[in-house]
């Protein structure tokens, strides 16, 4: 009997920023150039010259080039972000276990 590899994600938030940012790089809002210069900086800035797991300090670091990405690139204002990210905060505290995260509607003449 052969055991189960190990998961490549720590964290199903890990896959999830993880293929947002493969999937923004296809559609060309970015090249991977420009992502490991960014990436790389980000890292630096984070302290973690150290060899990486995968962990969440990896990919909090991957978050964070991702978001100055969208501000930088896409025009997405840093309120946007903060806003957004909150509001999936919320809404994950809000849920109970085993049901799906779900954003409530936005009201778009609002904020």
């Amino acid at each position: 009997m052969t055991s189960a590899p190990d998961p490549v994600f720590e964290q199903p938030w890990h896959a999830q920023v993880f293929a947002m940012t493969v999937h923004l790089n296809e559609t060309g809002l970015f090249t991977w150039p420009e992502w490991t210069v960014r990436f790389s900086a980000v890292l630096q800035r984070h302290g973690l010259a150290r060899d990486l797991d995968g962990g969440d300090d990896y990919f909090l670091a991957w978050l964070d080039t991702l978001e100055s990405l969208l501000s930088d690139t896409a025009g997405t204002e840093p309120g946007e972000i903060d806003a957004l990210r909150d509001a999936w905060r919320r809404a994950y505290l809000d849920t109970p276990h085993g049901t799906p995260v779900r954003l409530p509607q936005r009201d778009p003449s609002g904020p």
